[in-house]
């Protein structure tokens, strides 16, 4: 299943006349001095350059999200976008993008695409920023902008991965079509936000066309400089080329806080639990009535690669009985990422059995 961002678009196509006038003649020899036919001719193209100069720096952003849901648990995978920013890894995207995520991987552009593990380092997740650390080192960088500087009409271009789509990042172009917007959008897995709901100030408008899969991703002006940050587009049945981003000049403080004091590494285990107690224990016939019943493992997490297993009951960390999952999550980050801990499980066969797990760094401290 493949989360898409927090607002879903509908695609409007739009009847187009099956030819049009010419309005300078053809000489017999050709078409006037300066004028292309076609998309013929050597250029310049402005959106062209921009893309040769911004496209190495564009990243995939995917997200393996694994939530608990009553007694069930829910798996799926996201897809945003991102832009890297610092050459040794430093990517900025959105922060629903990273939401609930156990575990993020960053996939550069094509020709030679390449695929590294990635964590956050910072964030706003009220603002829906985030910045995430990949090891990488040399990679190509987008210049930003000023967002103080934009002009109604101005031509902007948008980079992401919109829809997934296979073969590298959509480009679409367009204009500033409103400054200094207020938006609200539903987010259900926000835990920053009010009854759901996602609100942007001063956002930038922009009929580029922003789908699922882009947020995150830059909006740069015809210098190749980014000038927002793509995160929500209006629904069809509203209106038509309605696309947002958030100012870079808003996101900068963000940015370079995160950058500069990186939130420290927090330990992490890759399990998704829900509290054991007695109408569980009924309801699933667990042989307990107390811990925290493992819903999900995280592909290989910690836990997984110990040998922990869905169905399992999670009774004792390091020796300290565990009646919930909040206990659980208490100790974990009481430890740092590296340390061996000691994980006492009861199978849903009703044996019990302890595992030694190395913990591991989480992709999102910040929830």
């Amino acid at each position: 299943m493949r989360r898409l961002p927090i607002v879903m678009l509908g695609l409007a196509l739009l009847a187009a006349p099956a030819c049009t006038r010419t309005l300078v003649e053809r000489s017999p020899s050709g078409p006037p001095a300066g004028v292309r036919v076609g998309g013929a001719g050597p250029g310049p193209y402005p959106v062209v350059e921009v893309v040769k100069k911004v496209e190495p720096a564009v990243v995939n952003v995917t997200t393996d999200l694994f939530q608990s849901s009553g007694t069930g648990g829910g798996t799926g995978r996201g897809v945003g976008t991102g832009f890297v920013i610092r050459s040794e890894g430093v990517v900025v995207t959105n922060f629903h993008v990273v939401e609930g995520a156990q575990r993020i991987t960053v996939i550069t552009s094509p020709p030679e695409s390449q695929r590294y593990e990635a964590h956050v380092i910072g964030g706003d997740p009220l603002a829906d920023l985030a910045v995430l650390r990949i090891a990488a080192k040399d990679l190509p960088t987008v210049p930003l902008g000023d967002s103080s500087k934009l002009q109604l009409g101005e031509p902007v271009v948008a980079i992401g991965y919109a829809e997934a789509l296979p073969g590298g990042p959509t480009v679409t172009s367009g204009i500033v079509s409103a400054l200094d917007r207020t938006i609200t959008a539903n987010d259900p897995n926000c835990k920053v936000c009010s009854n759901g709901q996602r609100t942007y100030g001063n956002v930038i408008q922009t009929d580029a066309a922003i789908n699922p899969g882009n947020s995150g991703g830059p909006l740069v002006n015809l210098q190749g400089q980014v000038v927002g940050i793509n995160t929500a587009g209006a629904s069809a049945a509203q209106a038509e080329n309605i696309g947002f981003a958030i100012p870079i000049n808003i996101a900068l403080p963000t940015i370079e806080g995160a950058v500069t004091n990186p939130t420290a590494p927090v330990a992490y285990l890759g399990v998704v639990t829900s509290d054991v107690g007695p109408s569980l224990a009924f309801q699933l016939g667990l042989p307990v009535q107390r811990g925290a019943y493992v819903v999900d493992t995280a592909p290989g997490g910690p836990a997984e690669q110990a040998g922990v297993a869905s169905g399992d009951v999670i009774v004792a960390f390091e020796g300290k009985s565990i009646d919930t999952s909040q206990q659980l999550g208490l100790l974990i980050r009481d430890h740092d990422p590296g340390d061996e801990i000691k994980l006492e499980v009861v199978t849903a066969g009703g044996s019990r059995r302890t595992f030694t797990v190395t913990l591991g760094v989480s992709p999102n401290p910040l929830g």
